[in-house]
């Protein structure tokens, strides 16, 4: 059966960090490129970084470049999402999911293109 779990989620501070890690059963991570996306309550979904292979750059929406950095581990068969410097609007649940590249379109990534998906991970910051 083919399944992707998210891990890692939980209550944090603003300024702590949390590592998300989103794991793959069923088939291998290594054809395919790993997308992070998240969904605040009464928000649409958003794309929040992806990555394709160690040769080529990772995608981060602009309000998370330099404080998330995606990362994955073929040999695990895992990717995570590693958050720093977290802030109250990085509130929501984050979803891993696949796709066969990073489709950008005018500038964001494009969630039609990610078929599997996992079921979420609750990521809230707050005091």
């Amino acid at each position: 059966q083919v399944q992707l779990v998210e891990s890692g989620g939980g209550l944090v501070q603003p300024g702590g960090s949390l590592r998300l890690s989103c794991a793959a059963s069923g088939f291998t991570l290594d054809n395919y490129a790993i997308g992070w996306f998240r969904q605040a309550p009464g928000k649409e979904r958003e794309g929040v970084s992806c990555i394709r292979s160690a040769d080529e750059l990772p995608y981060y929406r602009d309000s998370v470049k330099g404080r998330f950095t995606i990362s994955r581990d073929d040999a695990k068969n895992t990717v995570d999402l590693q958050m720093n410097s977290l802030k109250p609007e990085d509130t929501a649940v984050y979803y891993c999911a696949t796709a066969s590249s990073c489709w950008i379109f005018q500038g964001q990534l494009s969630q039609t293109a990610f078929h599997y998906w996992g079921q979420g991970a609750q990521v809230t910051v707050s005091s």
